[in-house]
């Protein structure tokens, strides 16, 4: 009878211990993430020692990220997916690997522009693709628009980054939003032809380009001005709000979603509301020199420093939307 009795005990406790593995184990969120570690992780940090929470997180380029998701299928241990640039997000919605989500919390953190129409994704923290330029060469009333760097006078004095890189065919798909296609790729040939020398792999080496007299003008996303302002202070370069008497300024997006088959989506969407939050928020935007996508929530003091603007009010899903069209007109205008 004992023994029976000891036997029952350490079946209870195993089944208890179980239970409660299983529980800690449901209260985990698994993500796989575009954003570098430290960009990422003291976000997930921070949650964690509010919430006791563990935040697991897995690092690569958004394709590989996608694919694994897509392939893994029901079996993911994925629970989110974080990425940059609302074109990213939006093939990701495509590619059915995130579910629609209800949330009354996000709703009221983060304006429609910034949200999927169908509720599979959310903003985290803006980025505006401005224009950048020579302090040493423009006088800022010489600027005006993105459609301007067209015009005849600036001809030899643009510098760009590859059309292969999606933060241009965002830009671009929202210019065929907003002219049609036929007036966009005229523009684009425009663009082409002032070019002052091939175009760059990345924004911080055409900044650096601009400071060293290789050119007077591009077009960057302001994180990387603020990164390379950060370290070099007498950087001979600065952002301009192009169309403000306009469309405004074209802002795109890190954000992320919930995928189809997360194996713990209640903790996956608490975390996903905690971070369009103010604390959450705070953290986003300066650690890569961002805005909050929270409008609540103040940037930080270098970025605030940069001046406010008017931003685009065209949902950034767009950018998504006409990927395709803006991939091919920009081949066609011979923007390589």
């Amino acid at each position: 009878m004992q023994a029976r009795t000891c036997i029952l005990a350490a079946l209870t406790l195993s089944t208890l211990a179980g239970a409660v593995q299983a529980a800690s184990a449901a209260d985990e969120v698994v993500v796989y993430t575009s954003r570098i570690d430290e960009l990422i992780k003291p976000v997930f940090d921070a949650y964690t020692a509010k919430t006791g929470v563990p935040v697991k997180f897995i690092t690569d380029k958004e394709a590989p990220l996608m694919a694994r998701i897509k392939a893994e299928g029901a079996n993911t241990p994925a629970d989110m997916l974080i990425t940059v640039d609302a074109g990213n997000l939006w093939q990701a919605e495509q590619m059915g690997i995130l579910q629609p989500l209800e949330s009354k919390v996000i709703a009221a953190n983060i304006p429609p522009q910034y949200r999927s129409s169908t509720n599979s994704w959310v903003g985290l923290s803006l980025r505006a693709r401005t224009i950048v330029y020579s302090t040493d060469r423009v006088k800022p009333q010489e600027l005006s628009t993105y459609e301007a760097l067209a015009d005849e006078n600036w001809e030899g004095r643009l510098c760009l980054r590859t059309s292969k890189k999606v933060y241009n065919q965002s830009l671009t798909a929202t210019l065929i939003e907003t002219h049609g296609a036929a007036k966009t790729e005229q523009l684009i040939k425009g663009w082409v032809n002032n070019l002052a020398t091939d175009v760059f792999s990345d924004d911080t080496a055409l900044i650096q380009a601009i400071d060293a007299g290789q050119c007077d003008v591009g077009i960057v996303n302001t994180y990387y001005y603020g990164r390379l302002h950060q370290q070099e202070p007498d950087l001979k370069a600065k952002l301009f709000w192009p169309n403000q008497e306009g469309r405004g300024v074209h802002v795109n997006l890190a954000g992320a979603g919930i995928t189809q088959h997360a194996p713990h989506a209640e903790a996956a969407q608490k975390l996903l509301e905690w971070m369009t939050g103010a604390e959450a928020q705070g953290l986003f935007a300066g650690l890569n020199q961002e805005f909050p996508a929270n409008p609540a929530i103040a940037p930080s003091a270098e970025v605030a420093a940069w001046g406010s603007f008017k931003a685009d009010s065209i949902p950034v899903e767009v950018a998504g939307k006409r990927q395709a069209e803006a991939i091919m007109l920009m081949d066609r205008a011979g923007w390589r």
